[in-house]
C-alpha cells in the first residue's frame, strides 16, 4: 500500500507539471472545458418545431423553424467535411426522422452539446462553403427562422478558406450559467485536489453518450436515454446505502466529451467508473444479445471489441469537433506503473461484477473483453465499461425499457460495487 501511496504522489507531482504545458492545439473547441457541469435552471428555451433542406448538390439551403430569433455562429470543417452550427439551448421539437440528407448534405443532426448550448452539424457530401447565413425575424404569420446556404467548392477553394477567428472561444451564443454543480477542489495545502471531505469513496457512474449523441438507435428508443434511466437507478441505489459519495458525469441530456469523463473521476479521486452503455449490431453482422463487461487494454479482445472501441472513440466528433488528442502526460514510467496496477484493480472488479449479473441478467457469450476505449485511460482511478445489452436486439430492448429488468440489474451492479469497494477499503486500513 504504501508503495502505491508513492506512486499516486509521484503520478500527482508528473501529472500537475503536465497541466503547465501549453496546449498542443489552442484551436480545437472543448465543448466542456472543465468536468464540473454546470447546471442550467428551467427557462423557456427557444423551440425549434420544423427544419428542412432544399436544392441540390450544387446549393443546398437548410432551414430552421423557431419560435424566437435567435444568434448563432457556423464554421466549416475538413477530414471528414462538415459544417457546425452553435446556438443557444434549444428545445428541438422537431419530427421523427428529421435530419435525413439531401444536396450537399448527406445528413444532420441537433442537440445540446452543453448546458445553455446547442448545436446542429452537417455532414456534407464533399467541400462546401457558406455562402449566406441568417435570421429572419417572424412576420406574416411566418415563423422566426435561421436559414444556411451553402455552395459546391473544390477542396483547394475550401482549404483556402480563412478559418474562423477564436475557434476555441466558438461560444458567443451561449447564456452564462450557474456556478458548477460539483463541489470546488479544496486547496492543495489542506488536501489532495478534488478529496471528497467526508471520507467516503467517490463513485463516478457514467451514462455514455447524450445531448447531440445519440449513441445507438433502435425501435425509436434511443442508447442516450436508455443509459442515462440505468444510471439514475443506480445512483439512487447505492446513495441509499449511505456508504459512497456518488457521482454522475451527466444527469440529464447533455453531451459531454470523452475526457471531460474520465476526468471527473480523476479530480474526486474516485474510488470507481463505471461507464454504462448499450451497443447495437449492424444487420450484416448478424444477432448479439446479452450484457457485456470491458476493460481498457492496448489491444482489443477480439474484432467486435475494436469495432466498438472505435465506435464509442468517435463520440466528440460526432458533436462536430474532434477533441481526441490531449497533451502528452509527463513522466511515462510512473504513469504506467500506476495504470498497470489500476488495470489489475479494474480486471478484478469485472470479473466479481460478471458473478453478480449472470445472476439476474443475461450475459454476452464472451462476457468480458477489453480495448482501447478513451474513456477508461484515468491512469489512477479501476474502470470499466458496460455494455447492459443490445438495443438491436428484440428481447435486450424489451429489458433494458423495463423497469422491473432494471431494478434487478442494478441490484446486482450495486452488490458488486459493494463487494469490490469492502475489499479495497480494507486492504487499505490494514496498510496503514
Amino acid at each position: 500500500m504504501a508503495s502505491r501511496t508513492n506512486q499516486r504522489v509521484l503520478l500527482g507531482f508528473a501529472l500537475l507539471c503536465a497541466s503547465a504545458l501549453p496546449c498542443a492545439d489552442s484551436s480545437r473547441l472543448n465543448a466542456a472545458e472543465s468536468p464540473s457541469r454546470p447546471s442550467v435552471a428551467a427557462a423557456n428555451f427557444p423551440v425549434a418545431s420544423a427544419a428542412r433542406l432544399a436544392g441540390d448538390g450544387k446549393q443546398t439551403r437548410f432551414i430552421l423553424d423557431l419560435d424566437q430569433t435567435v444568434t448563432f455562429r457556423a464554421t466549416t470543417l475538413a477530414d471528414p467535411y462538415r459544417v457546425v452550427v452553435d446556438v443557444p439551448q434549444v428545445n428541438f421539437q422537431l419530427a421523427p426522422g428529421t435530419g435525413a440528407g439531401r444536396g450537399l448534405v448527406k445528413a444532420f443532426r441537433y442537440g445540446l452539446v452543453m448546458p445553455g448550448g446547442s448545436r446542429i452539424v452537417f455532414d456534407l457530401t464533399g467541400p462546401a462553403k457558406i455562402a449566406n447565413s441568417y435570421v429572419l425575424d417572424a412576420a406574416n404569420g411566418q415563423p422566426a427562422r435561421l436559414v444556411l446556404e451553402l455552395e459546391e467548392v473544390d477542396r483547394a477553394a475550401f482549404v483556402q478558406s480563412p478559418p474562423p477567428e477564436n475557434r476555441s472561444e466558438l461560444r458567443p451564443t451561449i447564456a452564462v450559467v450557474p456556478p458548477a454543480t460539483l463541489p470546488a477542489a479544496p486547496e492543495p495545502a489542506q488536501q489532495k485536489p478534488g478529496a471528497p471531505s467526508d471520507g467516503r469513496p467517490v463513485v463516478v457512474i457514467d451514462p455514455g453518450h447524450g445531448g447531440i449523441d445519440n449513441g445507438t438507435q433502435s425501435s425509436g428508443e434511443s442508447e442516450k436515454n436508455l443509459v442515462l434511466a440505468f444510471g439514475l437507478a443506480l445512483r439512487d441505489r447505492l446513495e441509499k446505502s449511505g456508504k459512497y459519495r456518488v457521482v454522475m458525469t451527466r444527469d440529464d441530456d447533455t453531451f459531454i466529451p470523452l475526457n471531460d469523463r474520465s476526468k471527473v473521476a480523476r479530480n474526486l479521486n474516485a474510488a470507481l467508473f463505471v461507464s454504462i452503455h448499450a451497443d447495437a449490431l449492424p444487420k450484416a453482422e448478424g444477432d448479439a444479445q446479452g450484457a457485456t463487461i470491458y476493460t481498457l487494454s492496448d489491444k482489443a479482445s477480439d474484432a467486435e471489441a475494436q469495432r466498438l472501441a472505435d465506435a464509442e472513440n468517435r463520440a466528440d466528433a460526432i458533436a462536430g469537433f474532434n477533441l481526441a488528442e490531449e497533451p502528452t502526460d509527463v513522466a511515462d514510467i510512473l504513469i504506467d506503473l500506476t495504470q498497470r496496477e489500476t488495470r489489475t484493480f479494474s480486471s478484478r472488479f469485472a470479473h466479481l461484477l460478471m458473478s453478480e449479473m449472470k445472476t439476474t441478467m443475461r450475459m454476452h457469450k464472451h462476457p468480458l473483453k477489453s480495448a482501447g476505449f478513451r474513456v477508461l485511460k484515468a491512469p489512477d482511478v479501476p474502470s470499466v465499461l458496460v455494455e447492459i445489452g443490445y438495443v438491436s436486439n428484440k428481447g435486450d430492448l424489451e429489458h433494458l425499457v423495463s423497469e422491473g429488468w432494471r431494478s434487478k440489474a442494478v441490484g446486482s451492479m450495486a452488490q458488486a460495487i459493494d463487494t469490490f469497494l469492502a475489499k479495497r477499503m480494507a486492504t487499505a486500513g490494514a496498510s496503514n
